[in-house]
C-alpha cells in the first residue's frame, strides 16, 4: 500500500466532496500565498512533476 495520494485520486477526494475547480484554484492561491514552501512539498508528495509544480504554483501566484 501506497504512503501518499496520487493527483487524480486527491481530485476525486475534492470532487466526491463537492469542491469545485473555483475552490480548488483558491485553495492553490491560499496555500501558495501562506505557506509557499509546504505548497511546493504537498504538490511533489502528490507525486506531481517539477514542471507540472511549478505550473501550478505560477498559476496560484497570477491569480492572487
Amino acid at each position: 500500500m501506497k504512503d501518499h495520494l496520487t493527483k487524480d485520486q486527491f481530485v476525486a477526494v475534492l470532487d466526491a466532496a463537492g469542491i469545485s475547480a473555483a475552490q480548488r484554484d483558491a485553495l492553490h492561491r491560499e496555500f501558495e500565498r501562506q505557506q509557499p514552501a509546504a505548497h511546493e512539498r504537498f504538490l511533489s508528495w502528490l507525486g506531481i512533476p517539477a514542471a507540472e509544480a511549478a505550473r501550478i504554483r505560477a498559476h496560484a501566484r497570477a491569480t492572487n
